[in-house]
């Protein structure tokens, strides 16, 4: 994969993290109390720590999961592994990664899973 494409996506990965982390401590007074005294830089990395569960059940599960994607996501791109679907080991095409940047299968995958799953 393209490393000006990886770099785009990291950023982009990167983004949302922290928007889901602003949005915590938009809606959290015990998360903001935590951050407060953090360098802004820290904030980014702070989904990475080891955070209060209590303060993760405030971003509700949907966010917690897509938290969680996103970490894993930029896991994969530390590990060169970004990109390639976990199932069948092909490229996830740009497009799809451009559309969900945490995906972890290729569309044939994620369609043959959801089939599974019906």
């Amino acid at each position: 994969m393209e490393k000006e494409f990886v770099d785009r996506m990291r950023i982009t990965l990167e983004n949302m993290k922290k928007e889901i982390i602003d949005k915590l401590v938009m809606e959290s007074s015990e998360f903001r109390e935590m951050v407060e005294d953090l360098d802004p830089k820290d904030l980014v990395d702070l989904a990475s720590d080891d955070i209060d569960l209590k303060t993760l059940e405030a971003l509700g599960s949907q966010e917690v999961k897509r938290l969680r994607l996103i970490e894993a996501a930029l896991n994969r791109i530390e590990n060169g592994k970004y990109g390639i679907c976990m199932k069948c080991n092909k490229k996830i095409p740009q497009e799809r990664l451009q559309a969900i940047p945490y995906a972890v299968l290729c569309v044939e995958c994620k369609n043959s899973d959801e089939r599974r799953n019906r």
